[in-house]
C-alpha cells in the first residue's frame, strides 16, 4: 500500500468519526431541549367558557321620578306668643297628636277666664228674663199687665237666650285659642329641625315662619313620568290593577323593593308627551327619604323568549358590544353582537347568538380573535330576578 492510499483512509476515518459525533450531539440536544420543530406554535390559553341561555321574560321599561310623602304638613303657628318650649329633637318619629312646641298661655288663659264670666253673667240675665216673662205671661191671662209690657218681657228673654249663645261663643273660641298655644303632630311621620327657637315671638297668618315640618314616613310614593306608548302598551288597559312595579334607588344595583301603581292622572300631558304615574311602596324601615332619586320598572304580562348572557362577558370595542365564540375547532372568535335589557344580571342578545353556542365568560382580556383556548365549561352565572 502506498503512503497515499494510507492517507486518504485515515482521512475519511475522521470525517466519518466527526459525522458520527455531530450527529449524535444533534440527537441529544434535540430530547433534551424539547424545542423541535413546535418551538414556535403558541401554547392554549385557559378561559371559562359557558353556553348560552334561552329563557322566556317579561318585556319591562324603566323611568327615573322621585319619591314623595304622602303627607306632608308644614307647622305653623296659629295664635301670636313668645315659645316656652320645644319638645322634640330634630329627626325625631312623632305620633299624631304629639306636642311639638308651646307658646306663652297665660294671656289666653286669661280670656278664657274673662269669657266665662261673661257666661256665667249672661246666664244669670237669661234666668231672671225668662222668669220675668214666664209672670208676664200668667199676669196677661188675668189682664193685670198690658200687652206692651207682655212683649217687652217676652222680648228681653229672647235678648238673654241670644246674649248667653254670644258669651258661650266667645268661651269657646277663647278655650279654643288656648288650645293653639300647644302646637301638636297633625300626622304621625318624622318631624324635621325646629326652624325657631326657644325665646322667640311668633304670630298667625299665610305668611308665618314655618316652626318645622313633618312628613308621613310609610308607605311612601315613587312619582314617575311614562310616554305615551309605555302607558298603551303597559298601563291603559290595567287602570282597576293594582299593578307589580321595582323599585332602586341610586345605590342600588336592579330594582329590589316592590310596590304597586297607586294611581295614574286622568291626562296626558301634550307638551312632554307623557302621563303622571304614582307607585306605592312600603317603607317600614324609614330608609325611604322624600326627594330621593329612584328608579322605578314598569313590567309587561306578555312573555317572550330571550337569549341571555352574563353581562360582564360582553365586550366594547369603541360604539359595538362583542363576545368569543368557540367554534368547533376550539378556537375564540370574535362576534359583534346587538344588546337589549338587563334581566337581573343576565343581558339580552337580540341578534349575534343562537342558542346552544358557546361564549368566553371569564378570561376576555387574555384572548385575541383566532386563538387556540382550553375552554373551561362553567354554568351561565346570574338570574333575571
Amino acid at each position: 500500500m502506498t503512503r497515499h492510499t494510507t492517507v486518504r483512509k485515515t482521512l475519511l476515518g475522521l470525517s466519518l468519526t466527526a459525522g458520527l459525533a455531530i450527529g449524535l450531539a444533534l440527537v441529544v440536544y434535540g430530547r433534551g431541549s424539547g424545542v423541535a420543530h413546535s418551538a414556535d406554535v403558541p401554547a392554549a390559553v385557559e378561559v371559562d367558557v359557558a353556553t348560552v341561555v334561552v329563557r322566556h321574560v317579561a318585556a319591562f321599561e324603566t323611568y327615573s321620578g322621585r319619591l314623595e310623602a304622602i303627607d306632608s304638613a308644614a307647622i305653623r303657628p296659629q295664635v301670636a306668643g313668645t315659645l316656652t318650649e320645644v319638645h322634640f329633637h330634630d329627626g325625631q318619629m312623632v305620633r299624631k297628636g304629639d306636642l311639638l312646641f308651646s307658646i306663652d298661655p297665660s294671656l289666653y288663659g286669661a280670656e278664657v277666664d274673662q269669657a266665662r264670666a261673661r257666661v256665667a253673667q249672661a246666664r244669670a240675665h237669661s234666668a231672671y228674663a225668662n222668669a220675668d216673662a214666664a209672670r208676664a205671661k200668667r199676669l196677661l191671662a188675668g189682664n193685670a199687665v198690658s200687652r206692651r209690657d207682655y212683649d217687652l218681657a217676652q222680648n228681653a228673654a229672647r235678648e238673654s237666650i241670644a246674649n248667653l249663645a254670644a258669651a258661650s261663643a266667645a268661651l269657646e273660641l277663647a278655650q279654643v285659642k288656648l288650645g293653639y298655644t300647644k302646637i301638636v303632630a297633625p300626622i304621625a311621620g318624622r318631624a324635621s329641625r325646629a326652624e325657631v327657637t326657644v325665646g322667640n315671638t311668633v304670630s298667625p297668618g299665610s305668611a308665618a315662619p314655618v316652626l318645622t315640618t313633618v312628613v308621613s314616613v310609610s308607605p311612601i310614593y315613587a312619582s314617575f313620568d311614562v310616554d305615551e306608548q309605555t302607558y298603551l302598551k303597559l298601563l291603559s288597559n290595567r287602570q282597576g290593577d293594582r299593578q307589580t312595579v321595582g323599585l332602586g334607588l341610586a345605590s342600588d344595583n336592579g330594582f329590589p323593593r316592590q310596590g304597586t301603581i297607586d294611581s295614574i292622572d286622568n291626562q296626558l300631558d301634550t307638551g312632554s308627551g307623557t302621563i303622571r304615574v304614582r307607585a306605592r311602596f312600603d317603607n317600614a324601615g324609614g330608609e325611604l327619604l322624600p326627594g330621593l332619586f329612584a328608579r322605578v320598572k314598569v313590567s309587561s304580562d306578555a312573555f317572550h323568549e330571550a337569549t341571555l348572557i352574563s353581562d360582564s362577558a360582553v365586550g366594547t370595542d369603541q360604539d359595538k358590544r362583542f363576545v368569543f365564540v368557540i367554534d368547533e375547532h376550539g378556537k375564540a372568535q370574535y362576534r359583534e353582537v346587538a344588546t337589549g335589557a338587563l334581566y337581573g344580571d343576565l343581558r339580552e342578545i337580540t341578534s349575534g347568538l343562537k342558542k346552544g353556542e358557546r361564549i368566553v365568560v371569564n378570561g376576555l382580556q387574555k384572548i385575541q380573535p383566532g386563538v387556540q383556548v382550553t375552554s373551561n365549561l362553567v354554568a351561565m352565572t346570574g338570574t333575571t330576578e
